[in-house]
């Protein structure tokens, strides 16, 4: 077998855009894929619908091969320290879910592809995701797919939104990295873009690419739903 790495991306604003077009062009160098993780709004503060320029960059990234996901939709009505859909039942994270869509589909940016904030989708999410539309969920021990009710074991590694951005931990997750890819493993590599400004978290991510596609010759990947394999599954 030959290790995949998917690299992402999230916490994509205005504020933090010029470093995330920065990243994504080392990464476009090194011919790595990435799939940017997108919420509509982040709080109170921020609305993806009024910021034009990140939007006008997410439908070229997507132009040139990279996948949008949803990433979350609303936290400003989370309970602190609570991911968003982290302990909703089925009813809520449908209302959720069909909101945050509509809102993708008017900006040109509609997926099929969930990543919830932190990686944590509870049962009642998993539950809605197929009754909205959604064909995969991105979370924190693996990839499920909601249609076919499988899913591929791979822990994301994180820097940022809601896991450790320190320099110990940039270290450690270049390591786990380098483990799961001499394993064989999903290498699933995540960082914030807020984090980007840092020297030690974007070092650390392209270190860790370096390592898994160098020395262990990992296939890279992208978070993507085909329906192809119904056929084989058939």
């Amino acid at each position: 077998m030959t290790p995949r790495l998917i690299v992402s991306l999230s916490g994509l604003r205005d504020t933090s855009l010029d470093h995330a077009v920065d990243l994504v062009g080392d990464l476009e160098r090194r011919s790595v894929p990435v799939s940017l993780l997108v919420a509509p709004r982040r709080g109170r503060e921020y609305a993806l619908a009024a910021d034009h320029g990140t939007q006008d960059w997410l439908r070229h990234r997507r132009r040139q091969g990279d996948a949008i996901v949803l990433g979350g939709y609303d936290d400003a009505a989370t309970r602190p320290r609570r991911p968003e859909f982290a302990s909703i039942g089925p009813a809520e994270a449908t209302v959720r879910l069909t909101a945050a869509d509509r809102l993708m589909a008017d900006m040109g940016l509609r997926t099929r592809i969930f990543a919830p904030p932190r990686w944590n989708a509870s049962p009642g999410c998993l539950k809605a995701l197929p009754d909205v539309g959604f064909r995969l969920c991105a979370a924190l021990t693996g990839i499920h797919d909601v249609v076919r009710g499988t899913t591929e074991r791979g822990r994301a590694l994180s820097i940022g939104e809601g896991f450790v951005a320190d320099a110990w931990w940039c270290r450690a997750l270049v390591a786990a990295a380098g483990r799961t890819a001499a394993a064989d493993g999903l290498v699933r590599l995540n960082v914030s873009a807020k984090q980007l400004s840092r020297t030690a978290p974007r070092a650390a991510l392209l270190d860790a690419v370096d390592l898994v596609t160098g020395e262990y010759g990992a296939r890279v990947a992208r978070y993507e739903w085909s329906p192809t394999a119904l056929v084989g599954a058939a």
